[in-house]
């Protein structure tokens, strides 16, 4: 074997002891567990961490509350509007026969029970929507 071939593997032998202490020394200068400025650390990133799941509760609790409100003026929009066909068609109903009359309250109740069956699906599914966030 060359001389000079030897003097590199000798360097790089040297090189990664003196990585490997290095390593070592950098890792013994860490503080310890029990040192203040860690345990200061500790408590700064709970405070934080802490602070962050309160914003994201409020957060949650505002939308759900929101999908409350639209539901509930979604219902109420739906009961008018059912209000409304009902009052058209007794106004209808003076003019025309009987059969006609029960169709038009046939009409009127099936039209009513859409909306509640509109109304209660949509909170089922603003519920829903509100739990998944």
């Amino acid at each position: 074997m060359l001389s000079y071939e030897k003097d590199h593997f000798n360097a790089r032998l040297k090189a990664a002891a003196a990585a490997k202490q290095a390593i070592l020394e950098k890792f013994r200068a860490r503080p310890a567990a029990d040192d203040p400025a860690v345990l200061e650390q500790q408590a700064a990133r709970k405070a934080v961490a802490i602070a962050r799941e309160a914003r994201a509760a409020e957060r949650k609790a505002a939308r759900a509350a929101e999908a409350e409100r639209l539901a509930a003026e979604q219902a109420a929009k739906l009961a008018r509007e059912a209000e409304e066909a009902a009052r058209q068609a007794a106004l209808e109903a003076e003019h025309r026969t009987r059969a006609e009359i029960l169709d038009a309250e046939k009409k009127a109740r099936a039209l009513a029970l859409a909306a509640e069956q509109k109304a209660a699906r949509d909170a089922r599914y603003a519920a829903r929507k509100a739990r998944r966030r």
